[in-house]
């Protein structure tokens, strides 16, 4: 998943970039308004979570600019507490917020909850065919028996499954995996479909090779 991080706060957003670049998300940073426009007006997100009292551009004006041109998943970071101020934030078009101060552990399951819900998903876990993937352990189960993933293979995996019966192209795999400060290669995501077509061989999905065209995941009965 790549994960859009609005805080004009340092520690903040170093704090939120560290967590999730450790479970092996993607993330790109942003610290004032107009860099982030710029950024969600060139590239596609999986998740966004945006800060409102920035520099330049504030949070209303980004989550509007988002909304006119995608549903991707927002979460708005704010000190306000006013009802109303939450009221007009979710007209807005934001999925959900956070206030200040918060506790990491409820800001996870708060993206993992709006990305479900996204995906018309109202389960905790993502499954198909006999794969089950558990987004708040990280884990992957076939046939009801953990199968133990690198961080790049579960995270190419939790893409495919979001994107079920979808051709994905490397150019979109890799969107989806890196962040624009690193350094991938086509070569890379043939590398990472292999090793999780091994790990998945005991089960009744496969991912299969278009030519020319990319990869789609798919039950084999």
């Amino acid at each position: 998943m790549r994960v859009l991080i609005v805080e004009d706060d340092r520690l903040i957003s170093e704090a939120l970039e560290q967590r999730f670049s450790k479970q092996g998300h993607a993330v790109d940073c942003a610290y004032d308004g107009d860099v982030a426009y710029a950024m969600v007006n060139q590239t596609e997100f999986d998740l966004i979570i945006l800060d409102l009292n920035l520099p330049h551009k504030s949070g209303e004006q980004i989550t509007k600019k988002i909304r006119r041109a995608s549903d991707c998943p927002i979460l708005i970071l704010t000190a306000r507490t006013e009802v109303q101020d939450r009221i007009s934030l979710l007209d807005l078009g934001a999925d959900d917020y956070i206030t200040k101060p918060f506790d990491l552990g409820e800001l996870e399951a708060r993206c993992r909850a709006i990305v479900r819900r996204r995906q018309g998903s109202d389960q905790n876990n993502l499954q198909f065919g006999d794969i089950e993937f558990d987004p708040a352990s990280c884990k992957v189960f076939v046939k009801g028996h953990e199968v133990i993933l690198k961080q790049r293979e579960l995270r190419l995996l939790e893409i495919f499954l979001g994107h079920t019966n979808r051709v994905m192209s490397k150019e979109e795999l890799i969107d989806h995996l890196y962040g624009f400060d690193d350094t991938p290669n086509l070569n890379a995501i043939e590398t990472y479909v292999g090793r999780l077509r091994k790990a998945l061989a005991g089960s009744d999905v496969e991912i299969k090779t278009l030519r020319g065209l990319g990869y789609v995941i798919d039950k084999t009965a």
